[in-house]
């Protein structure tokens, strides 16, 4: 192999953004490369360590590399983008910028990696089983496939689409029972990472951060007498992607969610989205009731422990 693997600084984003135009395989990653590597790279930073590496043969970056480490574990570390040009794969690229990607993170602290989303600022759960070369390159580096995840999808393409039905009758109903439903402000960002940490855990704080109030991305809550009792957030890190979202236990069943879900959904479509991605889906029955969608992205995650 014969290219030189460096790290890259900031200057460098133009570049790996163009990049990563052409190496994405699949239309809908490459179409939003300049907000991948934005939310991966500049956006993670502020959230954890993250090192971009690149690997070049001369003067052109053939393939570039995104890793960084857990901002809750800091014994993980996370490889979160690789992308190498079509006409330099199978030349070792990408198995040279993996065991450089070890490395670093080794120097970081981590004792494992993890082939994996490392939220809030994540482009996929996984590998996408479509990217062959990526899954080939995983495996001969010795890494071993522990979860397998899945993306739902929601056609925004037409008018007449499940998931774009109308909620007004669904927002009289709750509203006869004394619940709102309303766009979300950043004044309502405390309340609703409060809301989100006491009862789901995890990083959808973080990621609700990223959605409300900022461009290309929003959310929308219901409440009752100034109580959070569910939210659905969208464009977190892509713009095409809708999640997270949450209904409190004691309001599950009312609606609450079929109705955030399908105003964060009309947002999207108003902004231009044809296909709406819910993204590392758990209740598959509701997402396909309440909005048509239907699975179609799989992921395998993968993980190694470091020094194996």
């Amino acid at each position: 192999m014969d290219a030189e693997i460096v790290e890259l600084t900031a200057d460098r984003a133009p570049a790996v953004v163009e990049l990563c135009r052409r190496a994405l395989d699949l239309p809908e990653d490459a179409a939003e490369a300049p907000a991948l590597v934005a939310a991966l790279w500049a956006r993670a930073a502020a959230d954890r360590p993250v090192v971009a590496l690149g690997a070049y043969r001369g003067a052109e970056l053939v393939g570039a590399l995104v890793c960084s480490l857990s901002g809750r574990d800091a014994g993980l570390g996370h490889v979160d983008l690789v992308a190498v040009h079509p006409d330099h794969r199978r030349r070792g690229v990408a198995r040279a910028l993996l065991s450089s990607a070890e490395r670093t993170l080794a120097g970081l602290g981590a004792a494992e990696v993890l082939l994996a989303g490392n939220p809030p600022y994540y482009a996929w759960p996984g590998i996408d089983v479509r990217y062959t070369p990526a899954v080939c390159a995983a495996l001969a580096l010795g890494y071993r496939q522990d979860r397998t995840a899945w993306n739902m999808t929601a056609d925004l393409s037409y008018d007449d689409s499940p998931a774009l039905r109308s909620t007004e009758a669904a927002e009289a109903r709750l509203a006869g029972r004394g619940v709102s439903v309303r766009r979300a402000e950043p004044a309502d960002l405390p309340a609703l990472a409060e809301f989100a940490r006491a009862t789901f855990g995890g990083a959808w704080d973080a990621e609700l951060a990223g959605s409300v109030g900022r461009e290309g991305a929003g959310c929308h809550l219901a409440e009752r007498d100034g109580e959070v009792l569910g939210f659905a957030a969208y464009g977190s890190s892509r713009p095409s992607w809708f999640g997270p979202m949450g209904t409190a236990p004691a309001a599950e069943g009312s609606g609450i969610g079929g109705v955030l879900l399908r105003r964060c959904l009309r947002d999207q479509r108003a902004a231009g989205v044809t296909a709406a991605q819910i993204g590392w889906v758990g209740p598959v029955p509701f997402y396909s009731g309440s909005a048509g969608a239907r699975i179609e992205r799989v992921f395998f995650l993968y993980r190694r422990t470091l020094g194996e």
